[in-house]
């Protein structure tokens, strides 16, 4: 462990283990291998396969975005397997700010958490608006219009503030606090009616490819795949939200890696599927200016029904990518709280539900401040880049504590260390210099905020100070 006073020092795993296990400290275990592999398809399967892919290949990669998911698949691939291994060891909340304190230190930990608390809570408000647009185009076809002013953020087309993103987002609270069995179960429920609307438009869609419109399979040359993958890897984003549950699995040791690892499968696949379905029933460039190219696609070839069911699923799917990335933040926030990095008062746990509510009420009041009076725009870029540090603090913590600790138990080892998690480190690392210089300037000063807050309380009030 590291000295006391030094913004390097580390924790024990030893003493992460005892912490969660207190009675105090402790959220309620009630997730088993179903319950976590549900919750990785749930938060990945989303905004990604509905909205994304038609824009990848219209503008990106063309019929070669079949190989953009293969690359941005893989890239996670490696991660992933990382993950898997520091949450078998440490079946604890907070994820990859948990490995970084146990790897590289306090003030890495702080940067990833901090940093992780704007990425789960942009993606939310981000998600929140895209399904507040389904919402209101679903009832306009029903014959029920809500005034512009009350579904558009301020100054968009006369709104003053956007409505459903707080009907949802307070919906999605209160299941929050209720309890984790039962945000599970609904996330269950829409994951299997997303998961069977995808596999509807698979079955429905693939009697009408013609491969003429596979040709030319890389009409953006072969840069366009890997252009491609930087713009679809948010189509990835949120699988690392299992690693979040740790401490509320029933048997982490063996469920984590089956959860991660079996979501990131079933997602990679799915995304292969409908991406070469897609371009091989139309032509890529048609779906350059629509943001629903399932639905599109199945309207188009005469599947008018299809193209309404998948409407639904949508919207089912982004209530699920919701209510996990949710989820995430406020497990985030607990576990600085509860290492006295931030106020205490978001680590108290509810004796009657076992969840942290002050910590899920901030994050939801904060998203919908955000998704119901703001234009989010670019700030939603920040998602890519939050994973993707993230992912590359967790791969130099499999490497680090390889070498520190190696007497610990491993009851899944990544295959191939150090290869593995320096191949992680490297693809994340290109791709983190390949986004928008904006992403980066606003990613620079909310650093400038967490370092502010650190050293003025987080550092004096570290529960590391008693040690």
């Amino acid at each position: 462990m590291g000295k006391s006073n030094s913004i390097f020092r580390t924790k024990s795993i030893e003493e992460l283990l005892n912490n969660s296990k207190s009675e105090k400290g402790g959220l309620k275990k009630s997730l088993g291998a179903f319950e976590l592999t549900m919750m990785g398809i749930g938060a990945v399967i989303g905004t990604g396969i509905f909205v994304l892919t038609g824009v990848a290949a219209a503008n990106y990669a063309g019929p070669a975005l079949v190989l953009s998911f293969i690359v941005s698949g893989m890239t996670c691939a490696f991660a992933a397997l990382c993950y898997a291994e520091l949450s078998v060891m440490m079946p604890v909340a907070g994820s990859a700010y948990t490995y970084g304190y146990v790897g590289l230190g306090e003030i890495w930990a702080w940067i990833i958490g901090w940093d992780l608390i704007l990425e789960y809570t942009v993606t939310v408000a981000t998600v929140t608006v895209g399904w507040s647009a389904y919402v209101v185009q679903i009832l306009q076809a029903i014959g029920i219009n809500i005034p512009a002013a009350f579904s558009n953020p301020l100054g968009l087309n006369g709104g003053i503030i956007n409505l459903p993103c707080i009907f949802i987002l307070a919906i999605i609270i209160a299941f929050l606090i209720k309890g984790v069995s039962q945000s599970a179960k609904l996330n269950d429920v829409l994951v299997i009616i997303k998961l069977g609307v995808v596999i509807l438009f698979i079955v429905l869609a693939s009697g009408h490819i013609k491969p003429i419109n596979w040709h030319p399979f890389f009409p953006y040359g072969v840069n366009g795949v890997f252009k491609g993958a930087a713009i679809i890897f948010f189509a990835y984003v949120g699988f690392d939200a299992i690693a979040t549950a740790a401490e509320e699995g029933k048997n982490p040791q063996k469920d984590l890696p089956i959860g991660i690892i079996c979501s990131l499968l079933i997602c990679t696949l799915l995304y292969i599927l409908v991406s070469g379905i897609l371009t091989g029933v139309l032509p890529y460039y048609v779906y350059k200016n629509t943001a629903a190219p399932v639905a599109f696609a199945l309207q188009k070839i005469g599947i008018s029904w299809g193209s309404a069911l998948v409407s639904v699923g949508a919207l089912c799917g982004l209530t699920s990518v919701l209510l996990v990335m949710c989820f995430g933040g406020t497990r985030i926030l607990f576990s600085l709280s509860r290492d006295g990095l931030l106020p205490k008062i978001f680590s108290d746990i509810n004796p009657k539900y076992g969840t942290p509510v002050k910590s899920t009420i901030l994050i939801g009041i904060v998203a919908m401040v955000l998704s119901g009076f703001l234009q989010v725009g670019r700030l939603a870029e920040m998602t890519n880049i939050g994973t993707l540090i993230a992912f590359i603090i967790v791969s130099l913590s499999v490497i680090i504590l390889r070498k520190k600790r190696p007497d610990l138990e491993r009851k899944f080892k990544c295959p191939g260390v150090p290869v593995t998690p320096i191949i992680a480190v490297v693809f994340c690392s290109i791709l983190v210099f390949s986004l928008p210089t904006f992403t980066k300037i606003v990613f620079v000063i909310w650093l400038g905020i967490g370092f502010s807050i650190y050293f003025i309380y987080g550092r004096k009030h570290s529960t590391m100070n008693n040690g």
